[in-house]
């Protein structure tokens, strides 16, 4: 098996000019699969309530939930950094926010995702403090969509860009080790990256971010419903999921995904 990454092998591919992959999984075989062929980073998403459970958002989904397809994930995994998201109302507090991440941890996650702005600092720092790496996810916080009035591009005002700037600093100073950015302008996705100095992953957030992430079952295009904008079906141009994912590497290190076609203005 190859050399687990680490979030210190990540932030030198992207000192060293090379981009980086994301893909969510949800259990062994596929994660066995993706990490196998080339993914440098397994996502346990939340996103496991839209695209597993048949949910209409990520709300629903429990720690406990999120605790068991980590650990499916963990023992499938052949050498990919390990990514877990804190579910909805898991990290409100100090204290529920370091015992959930503590579970994630303890479940093979290598590092938790949060979602928020500058607020988080104090999770962000306490979680540092024991030993657990952090990505902020910032933008589209899915967790808010019935406080965002549905799934919409974030940031596109001046105010509302500044305010995203802002938090993403702030989330590194206090300690956030990459960040996520969800749907904003590419403008907002180059200015960010450019003004961080941690690992930023962009989903509909435009090409100049240090890596791509898709949802699996969107990028086989296994998704029943309207695909995103950001998304792109490879298995439609490629036959086989092998292919599919494979091409995927291959167009996030090269630039060539996303293309102006995934992008927003």
């Amino acid at each position: 098996m190859a050399k687990t990454k680490t979030t210190a092998s990540l932030q030198q591919k992207v000192a060293e000019g090379e981009k980086f992959t994301v893909l969510t999984a949800y259990d062994a075989t596929f994660a066995h699969r993706f990490s196998d062929w080339g993914i440098d980073v397994l996502l346990i998403g939340d996103s496991l309530g839209n695209v597993i459970q048949g949910q209409t958002s990520t709300v629903p989904v429990t720690m406990d939930q999120m605790v068991y397809h980590t650990e499916n994930v963990a023992r499938g995994n052949q050498g990919a950094l390990l990514m877990a998201d804190l579910p909805f109302n898991s990290y409100g507090t100090l204290e529920q926010c370091l015992h959930n991440a503590g579970r994630l941890m303890q479940a093979g996650a290598h590092m938790v995702k949060l979602e928020g702005g500058a607020w988080l600092a104090e999770q962000v720092t306490a979680l540092g403090r024991m030993g657990i790496p952090t990505c902020v996810h910032l933008g589209l916080t899915p967790q808010a969509v019935n406080k965002l009035g549905g799934f919409k591009v974030q940031g596109r005002d001046e105010a509302a860009a500044q305010k995203m700037i802002n938090d993403a600093l702030a989330a590194v100073d206090a300690g956030a080790d990459m960040l996520l950015l969800e749907c904003v302008p590419s403008a907002l996705g180059k200015a960010i990256t450019d003004a961080v100095p941690v690992p930023v992953i962009g989903i509909g957030a435009g090409p100049d971010t240090d890596a791509q992430v898709l949802v699996s079952y969107d990028l086989l295009g296994f998704n029943p419903h309207r695909m995103a904008k950001f998304v792109k079906n490879y298995l439609a141009e490629t036959g086989s999921i092998e292919s599919a994912v494979t091409a995927y590497i291959n167009d996030v290190k090269s630039g060539a995904f996303p293309g102006p076609e995934h992008c927003f203005d």
